[in-house]
């Protein structure tokens, strides 16, 4: 047998991967054939049961498979997995799932823990970091006994010297029962700040002052005779100083040794570092201030005080908001009349002592008129506004703990600036660099600092360091590799696309150059450029050439081509998919025909509009925008156009449009609190009088949320049901509909359909309802029907059954008709929000904008729409989006399709590169214009585009 064909069949036998009779939600009783260690591509049409066959049947065989390998006892702790709908599956290796959903929400999670550069970084710094003091900038020493009585008798030979034991270093306290034990221990005299005392009996210090406490040991003249002495003297003075003694010369100066970390200067000194020492979620490195986050949650005067032109009757200080007869009211008119002044004068007018006292409270009693004994007062101290606000903030209240959080600004930590580590750690040093500074490079940066590390390393140094640095290279060599190279090491792991994260898992798993394993994943180019794209495939094939089968649920079109083998499910979505429709090689498979292959092969395409929108001659102009990277950007959106967004991965398109943008026109039309990064000035706003912003953020995290609550047409679906005539007679009100609140609803699972199971370690898990079988409502309630449909039934509709079923209702209609023209007809109007992808969440985000009316001002913002989109569904998606522009609406995309971009009126393309070699605009204007503009990534790809 020949190594190739050993190569491709795996312990079980099996040259391939052997699907046989899936069923699983909407599949066909398919049976599917994956060839081993090739790169394979599912594809087809949103919704046509892709993502069926590779996670929720293959994946969840391979997971079952491995907790069945698990003993009988660990399996009571886990509980068996339900087997998927599938006859037989021959030919499983371990399967690996890397999806979109699995971002950390956790704060704590970086690039740099996630990928484990990190980790070896820490390992680096421990072993072989150089030691600074954080007072003086001189280099720590450690030295032996021997060294320290060799320096005393080279420095101070035939000096009078004294020998002390620090014990207490800037402390307070009386120290009566450290003296005793110091007497008990024989010694007779100490030093107490500065200025040698007899030990006395019942001797003790100001409790209230800060002192420093030393032994003397020993007054001595070193020779090289008396060595014998010294060296007890040393000797002693180092145990009852833990590792440090202090030198007194002739000069009254101090000298300071240790055999610890220590600055011979100022004496201060640092324990051994560790791994640990140089990690931000470990007590042992990081910061107190901001416990190793960086951040840290503050009342500021400003939170409370947006508008310093409304007086304290007004609501000028927002958490109290607008008069009432209170008490705190009443505390506040006493102290503010002994400053002249009243709660009418606006807080700008208010004298600084007097607000200062309103903010943080005062000590002496006010004396507050008595409204129910007239002539009395009574005597209170005032705790201040922001003293109280901090005490809620421990509060078990949850409502109390909300309302504070409203107050809160998150501000960069004081202490270690946002480098997440305390002092001492970030006085270790590599080459001149400390471990946070490394964090704060981008990868392409720091790939660079590493380049000839060895000649700027001690030879001790480069033998730590050899195996340290070829794993971090490594890894940083797979980031590259895969278009991550502007990320950098302290970027957390939440604030990065699904895509990013998942390209983020890939390199990781790249670098555990595991063999023989099936590796799953969902749309890996998802926010990466076309660029990127192309280094993209090449990792994905370097993990198939390793010996793995790579299977990629994916609609990239360079992916399909460039892949060995491709499965297309369709031909429609919903009901009407489920089945194979085409399959072989690129080249066979654009043979056959089927939707997917006739846009591969160009017999079908998306067309280029003849014409570009003029637009109505307004601009909207953002100037000076200087956030993260970007560098002083001027953006200039032509209104009442459609606008695309481009440029690379990491080049400041999100920092411009999503945090500079939308929060700077939220706060103007919504007067909504995020603050918008850094710019100058913005021209042009009452050129629009509505912001709605469409991200791929869920419409909800329980199962509660679906479709139909978030659209609001289920409220419409509730009053058509309370109107029927049985409902009637039966004295049902519309919340008798409603699976979130009793009366109508299944108690036994509270409407939710299904229970949640607790895994204790493992994520929880949910199973449908015994009593109502999953369909959330009680019996009485499923009497209830329209057209034949109880409620639970309209619920399990999908969207395309739905747009018949509520024809004669134009209400529900209308709703149900968007979702449908958004490429959501395959969806149920109940679906869980838990299940559906950041694709179709946004599309029905989408769907619920347009159904409301719009007023020819809007601006949309929508974040890469495309994504888990097919060609036909993308092509749907622009025409919706086409409707909105030619009303007068501007609608602006971030987008690396480029079937979105060829058709946009207008395009800004930011770069040139990502991080901080991007953030500048390198073109703007039609997509013919930026197709010209030399050194644009995006102008180069779309001129090829442009000619097909």
């Amino acid at each position: 047998m020949s190594d190739k064909k050993l190569n491709d069949i795996d312990l079980t036998g099996y040259e391939q991967i052997e699907v046989l009779g899936a069923r699983e939600h909407n599949l066909k009783n398919i049976d599917a054939i994956i060839p081993r260690n090739k790169l394979v591509v599912i594809t087809g049409i949103s919704g046509s049961g892709k993502s069926s066959l590779a996670f929720d049947t293959i994946y969840a065989e391979g997971q079952r498979r491995y907790m069945e390998s698990f003993s009988a006892y660990a399996r009571s702790f886990i509980g068996n997995m339900e087997r998927p709908d599938v006859d037989k599956i021959n030919g499983l290796s371990p399967v690996i799932s890397i999806e979109q959903k699995t971002t950390s929400k956790n704060p704590r999670s970086t690039v740099g823990t996630t990928t484990e550069i990190y980790d070896f970084l820490r390992l680096f710094y421990a072993r072989a970091g150089e030691a600074f003091s954080y007072i003086t900038g001189n280099r720590m020493v450690k030295q032996t006994q021997d060294q320290i009585i060799d320096q005393i008798l080279q420095q101070f030979e035939n000096q009078k010297v004294i020998l002390l034991a620090p014990i207490v270093k800037g402390r307070k306290g009386h120290y009566r029962e450290l003296f005793v034990q110091i007497a008990k221990l024989g010694f007779t005299k100490v030093r107490v700040d500065g200025e040698i005392l007899d030990i006395n009996p019942k001797m003790q210090l100001d409790r209230y002052k800060i002192h420093d406490i030393e032994i003397v040991i020993d007054r001595v003249v070193p020779k090289i005779e008396d060595r014998y002495r010294l060296s007890q003297s040393v000797g002693i003075a180092l145990k009852q100083g833990k590792g440090s003694m202090m030198l007194l010369d002739s000069n009254n100066q101090t000298q300071y040794f240790s055999q610890n970390l220590t600055d011979p200067e100022s004496g201060i000194s640092y324990e051994d570092p560790s791994p640990n020492s140089f990690s931000f979620n470990s007590p042992y490195g990081a910061c107190p201030t901001c416990n190793g986050l960086g951040t840290i949650e503050e009342i500021t005067e400003e939170s409370i005080m947006p508008d310093r032109s409304l007086s304290i009757t007004r609501g000028g200080i927002a958490p109290l908001g607008e008069y009432r007869d209170l008490w705190i009211f009443k505390q506040i008119e006493v102290i503010l009349k002994a400053y002249k002044s009243n709660i009418s004068t606006p807080i700008e007018k208010i004298p600084e002592e007097a607000l200062k006292t309103i903010l943080y409270g005062s000590e002496t009693p006010l004396p507050v008129p008595s409204k129910k004994y007239p002539g009395t007062e009574w005597n209170s101290t005032f705790e201040g506004v922001i003293t109280f606000l901090k005490r809620q903030q421990d509060s078990d209240n949850d409502k109390i703990q909300e309302w504070v959080r409203d107050f809160l600004v998150i501000k960069t930590c004081p202490d270690c600036e946002g480098q997440r580590l305390k002092k001492e750690s970030l006085h270790f040093k590599i080459a001149q660099r400390n471990i946070a500074e490394l964090a704060e490079m981008d990868i392409r940066e720091l790939s660079e600092w590493f380049t000839d590390l060895e000649t700027r390393l001690s030879d001790r140094q480069n033998v730590i360091a050899k195996e340290i640095l070829k794993e971090i290279r490594k890894r940083i060599g797979f980031l590259m590799g895969i278009g991550l190279d502007y990320l950098t090491l302290n970027r957390p792991l939440r604030t990065l696309s699904g895509g990013e994260s998942q390209r983020i898992r890939l390199a990781t798993q790249i670098g555990t150059q595991l063999v023989g394993v099936l590796y799953i994943m969902d749309e890996p180019s998802i926010g990466l450029h076309q660029r990127d794209n192309v280094k993209l495939i090449q990792a994905l094939k370097d993990l198939r050439d390793l010996g793995n089968t790579v299977l990629v649920v994916e609609h990239d079109k360079d992916m399909m081509l460039e892949s060995d083998y491709i499965l297309d499910i369709g031909p429609g979505a919903g009901r009407h998919g489920g089945t194979i429709v085409g399959k072989g090689t690129p080249k066979e498979f654009i043979e056959n025909r089927s939707i997917t292959s006739d846009y591969l092969s160009g017999r079908s395409k998306i067309e280029i509009p003849a014409e570009r929108r003029k637009g109505n001659g307004k601009f909207l102009v953002i100037k000076g925008a200087t956030g993260h990277n970007l560098k002083n950007v001027t953006l200039k959106l032509p209104l009442g156009k459609m606008i695309c967004v481009t440029g690379v991965s990491g080049s400041g398109k999100s920092s411009l449009i999503h945090e500079t943008l939308f929060p700077v026109l939220n706060k103007h039309f919504y007067n909504a609190k995020r603050e918008p990064l850094s710019h100058k000035a913005i021209e042009g706003l009452e050129h629009l009088d509505k912001v709605i912003e469409v991200d791929q953020s869920p419409i909800g995290r329980t199962p509660r949320s679906n479709p139909a609550t978030y659209t609001g047409m289920f409220s419409e679906i509730r009053t058509l049901f309370a109107e029927l005539p049985e409902a009637k007679i039966r004295g049902y009100k519309p919340g008798r509909f409603s699976f979130n609140v009793k009366g109508g609803r299944c108690e036994d699972c509270e409407g939710a359909g299904m229970k949640k199971i607790e895994m204790e370690f493992l994520p929880d898990v949910h199973v449908a309802c015994e009593t109502c079988k999953g369909k959330r409502f009680n019996r009485e309630t499923l009497e209830v029907r329209y057209k034949g449909k109880s409620i639970a039934d309209v619920l399990d509709m999908t969207v395309e059954q739905a747009v018949e079923f509520f024809e004669s209702i134009p209400k529900i209609n209308r709703k149900v008709q968007i979702l449908n023209e958004v490429g959501l007809g395959y969806i149920t109007l109940g679906q869980h929000a838990t299940t559906l992808s950041g694709g179709e969440a946004q599309r029905v985000k989408l769907a619920e904008e347009l159904s409301k009316k719009d007023t020819g001002k809007t601006i949309y913002i929508l974040d890469e729409p495309t994504t888990g989109l097919h060609f036909r569904d993308i092509q749907k998606l622009l025409e919706v989006l086409q409707k909105l522009a030619d009303k007068g609406n501007t609608v602006l995309i971030i987008e690396h399709n480029l079937d979105v971009i060829k058709v946009a009126d207008h395009i800004i393309d930011v770069g040139p590169e990502g991080g901080s070699k991007g953030g500048t605009i390198v073109g703007e204007g039609t997509p013919e214009q930026v197709a010209m503009v030399k050194g644009s990534y995006t102008g180069y790809f779309l001129k090829e585009e442009l000619k097909n």
